[in-house]
């Protein structure tokens, strides 16, 4: 629009974009542990017990084991014969890095554009194998903010450690709900599916990333 402030800065999620699908790695966990590869998902949107412990996970106000020994008791409520430990382990070895998405986040550091990362944490190591700091500008956790997507404060406390307004950002995730949080703030958005789809809807929102001064 005329008049609105250039978009630059880019901040990408974790799960879902830096790595294969988060929605696939619940569904093979949900086929080795039971019949019904949907149950585990189902339960972290749908159970209020479940959501409310993957809350007080994600907000670092519980860790991993006490995380995994909850949820595996709403699993053994619904049926099926799990024990807590190792159970966040066997959903992480599901993942793989997306080298598309990875190379996608060098290029545009590498154009000048300020690159962040905002990602709701779960598991007490899940980005083992990334070196975050040396990918990114600016990292932000939930587990360390003591927030989460799609709260407001997550997204501004994101581009405030990105140093990038939010009219001036633009938001990558997976999940559409967490898009249209980060609108709510002025933040734009893409929904991420592939690397290439995603490269394409940026390069249409973003400006030349801003010039450096000598």
């Amino acid at each position: 629009m005329s008049g609105a402030t250039p978009r630059h800065a880019v901040l990408f999620d974790f799960g879902g974009v830096l790595t294969t699908s988060v929605v696939t790695a619940f569904a093979g966990l949900g086929a080795e542990l039971g019949d019904d590869p949907g149950l585990p998902l189902r339960l972290l949107s749908r159970d209020r017990e479940s959501a409310a412990l993957l809350v007080a996970h994600e907000e670092g106000r519980i860790g991993e084991r006490e995380f995994e020994d909850g949820f595996a008791a709403r699993l053994r409520a619904h049926g099926l014969a799990v024990e807590g430990p190792g159970l966040v382990s066997r959903l992480q070895a599901r993942l793989r890095p997306d080298p598309g998405t990875i190379a996608l986040v060098a290029r545009l550091r590498s154009a000048g554009h300020p690159v962040g990362l905002l990602s709701n944490s779960l598991g007490d190591d899940c980005y083992a194998g990334f070196d975050l700091p040396a990918m990114f500008d600016a990292v932000t956790v939930s587990g360390h903010i003591g927030v989460r997507k799609p709260s407001r404060h997550a997204y501004a406390i994101a581009c405030e450690r990105l140093g990038a307004p939010p009219e001036a950002t633009v938001m990558v995730d997976d999940l559409r709900q967490n898009i249209e949080a980060a609108a709510r703030l002025g933040i734009a958005g893409v929904v991420h599916r592939d690397a290439a789809t995603t490269a394409g809807e940026l390069a249409g929102l973003l400006a030349a990333a801003p010039a450096h001064e000598a």
